[in-house]
């Protein structure tokens, strides 16, 4: 037995005048219940923001005109396409990502700025559906000015996902931008030539 499972025996055994509807053994409360409580005392604590960074090796303004939802395919190898998605609110973004494993998203475009070089999305539907609730991204984009990167591009990827989000998910997520991020360096190098 787990050992937030024995306590939960042993705190239901020794109350000192049990409800009649108060189960004394662990195996006496339904399997949902059981099920919860196991996944909760197996489930490894994880933060649930992450940030990933690179340096991009060109001018900001180049790499700012790959910052748009619709059109991470040309950088993103993990993606096979990205479109608008048709019938939507006009004052809406919404993109539907294709990855190369048929994953399906949309993501709607929360903020955008030309100023500070950012942008904001949130994952509204996806198919299969996601083990978590939500998640809210930001890409963001500042110049290097000084120093041996000067005239290059720092760049963040952040996730902030719902709390019932796992240390699988997590990780995934921070691989994924890892290379995305990579893909993008490739990209704008392979541009300069």
């Amino acid at each position: 037995m787990f050992a937030s499972q024995l306590r939960l025996q042993r705190n239901l055994s020794n109350r000192p005048y049990p409800s009649p509807n108060v189960s004394r053994n662990f195996q006496d409360i339904p399997g949902s219940i059981q099920q919860r409580v196991i996944k909760m005392s197996t489930a490894i604590p994880t933060s649930t923001s992450i940030t990933e960074s690179a340096v991009i090796p060109a001018h900001l303004s180049h790499v700012w005109h790959f910052i748009k939802l619709q059109d991470f395919h040309a950088f993103w190898s993990k993606l096979k396409g990205s479109d608008f998605v048709k019938g939507m609110n006009p004052e809406t973004d919404v993109v539907k990502w294709e990855f190369q494993d048929g994953t399906m998203l949309d993501v709607k475009q929360e903020e955008h700025s030309s100023i500070d070089h950012y942008i904001t999305y949130s994952v509204i539907a996806s198919t299969p559906a996601l083990s978590y609730s939500s998640v809210v991204s930001t890409v963001r984009c500042y110049p290097i000015t000084s120093g041996s990167a000067e005239g290059q591009t720092f760049v963040t990827w952040s996730g902030n996902f719902s709390s019932d989000a796992d240390a699988g998910v997590i990780e995934d997520a921070r691989f994924k931008r890892q290379e995305a991020l990579a893909d993008l360096a490739a990209k704008v190098s392979e541009k300069k030539k």
